[in-house]
C-alpha cells in the first residue's frame, strides 16, 4: 500500500514486480480513520486475491525498526506503532517503509535504477519524497529519516509548509506547488486563462496540481507558465541533490511524474546549467521512474514479500 497525503493505494503485486489489481481511497484526517481507510483497501483487494502480508509504503519518518511513524506531515500518526497496530488488525504481517525508499528499492530491482551502484529517487506528489540508495541498499542515516530533500529549505522566508518551517523545497516543485503558483498567477493574471480563472472564482481549491497540467497540455498559457516554475525548481534542487551526493542516476518519480514531457527536459537543462563545476563534470542521468505511481506500491509489497520468506526460514531454523 501507498499512503500519501491525497490517497490511501493498495496493490496486489506478483513476484515479479507487476501489479495485479488496486484499490484507491482519499486518505482521510485522523489516526483511526486513516487505518480504518488502510484496513477497508487490504480487504477489498484480499476478497479478490490470496494476502498474506503487507506492506505500507508511508509518507513519514520511519523509525529504524520500520515499525513506527514517527512523523509524517501530511498524516495523522505521530510516533505510532503503526505496523503492531495493522498486523493485530488485519491478522497478518504488517512491514512499514518510506514511501520514496519503497519506491527506490522497486526502481533499482525492476525499474529505472536497476545496476546503478549510487542513485537518488525524487517522488513529487503531494509533496516531495526521497530516498538514496548505495550499491543497492537504503541509506537512511542516523536515526532513519535521511533523505529528507523535499524540506531543504530553498527560500528564506517562503511559503509556509505543513512541517513547520518555511520555504522548503516541495513547497514550490510539486503537486500543491504547482497548484499555488498557479493561484498565484491567477491572481497576477486573471484574464490569461479563462478555463483555471473560472475554476478559481468557484473555489481556488478547485485548481490542482492534476488541473493545472491538464490545462498545461492543452496549451492554457497560465498553466504552462506555473509548469515552467516547477520545472526551474526542479533543476534548482537536483542540482543541490547532485553537489551533495553525485549520485548515477535521479529517477523521478511521484504522481507528477505522469506529467514529465511537459517540465522534465526544462529541469535538465537548468539542472546542467547550476550544478557546481557546470560543464566540467559528469552530471548525473535523470530518468523518470519506469513502475511509475506504483512504484512504491510495488516495493512495499516486495519489502513485505521478504519479510514473510525470513520469518518462514527462521521458524524452519527453530
Amino acid at each position: 500500500m501507498d499512503i500519501g497525503g491525497t490517497s490511501v493505494r493498495a496493490g496486489v503485486v506478483d513476484a515479479s514486480g507487476s501489479v495485479l489489481d488496486t484499490s484507491r481511497a482519499p486518505t482521510p484526517a485522523g489516526e483511526r480513520a486513516l487505518e480504518d481507510a488502510i484496513a477497508a483497501a487490504v480487504q477489498e483487494v484480499a476478497a479478490r486475491h490470496p494476502v498474506n502480508a503487507v506492506g505500507l509504503a508511508v509518507a513519514g519518518f520511519i523509525a529504524p525498526d520500520r515499525r513506527t511513524v514517527q512523523f509524517a506531515p501530511h498524516l495523522a500518526w505521530r510516533q505510532v506503532d503503526v505496523a503492531g497496530r495493522m498486523t493485530e488488525r488485519l491478522g497478518m504481517p504488517v512491514v512499514l517503509e518510506h514511501d520514496a525508499n519503497a519506491a527506490a528499492l522497486a526502481e533499482h530491482r525492476f525499474g529505472a535504477a536497476r545496476g546503478a551502484h549510487t542513485a537518488v529517487l525524487v517522488a513529487i506528489g503531494t509533496g516531495i519524497g526521497a530516498s538514496l540508495l548505495i550499491d543497492g541498499k537504503v541509506f537512511r542515516g542516523a536515526h532513519g529519516v535521511a533523505p529528507e530533500l523535499g524540506h531543504l529549505r530553498v527560500v528564506p522566508d517562503g511559503r509556509p509548509c505543513p512541517c513547520g518551517k518555511n520555504g522548503c523545497w516541495e513547497r514550490y516543485c510539486s503537486g500543491t506547488a504547482l497548484s499555488a503558483t498557479a493561484v498565484e498567477l491567477l491572481a497576477k493574471h486573471p484574464g490569461v486563462s479563462t478555463v483555471l480563472a473560472r475554476e478559481a472564482a468557484g473555489d481556488s481549491r478547485a485548481v490542482t496540481g492534476r488541473r493545472v497540467a491538464g490545462a498545461a497540455r492543452d496549451g492554457d498559457p497560465l498553466a504552462q507558465r506555473a509548469m515552467a516554475d516547477l520545472a526551474r525548481w526542479l533543476g534548482e534542487g537536483l542540482a543541490l541533490v547532485a553537489d551533495v551526493y553525485d549520485p548515477e542516476v535521479i529517477v523521478i518519480g511521484g504522481g507528477v511524474s505522469t506529467s514529465a514531457p511537459l517540465f522534465l527536459d526544462d529541469a535538465r537543462e537548468r539542472y546542467a546549467s547550476v550544478v557546481t563545476g557546470a560543464g566540467h563534470r559528469p552530471l548525473a542521468r535523470i530518468r523518470t521512474a519506469q513502475l511509475g505511481d506504483d512504484a512504491g506500491i510495488v516495493g512495499a509489497a516486495t519489502l513485505a514479500r521478504e519479510t514473510v520468506a525470513s520469518l518462514t526460514r527462521n521458524s524452519r531454523r527453530t
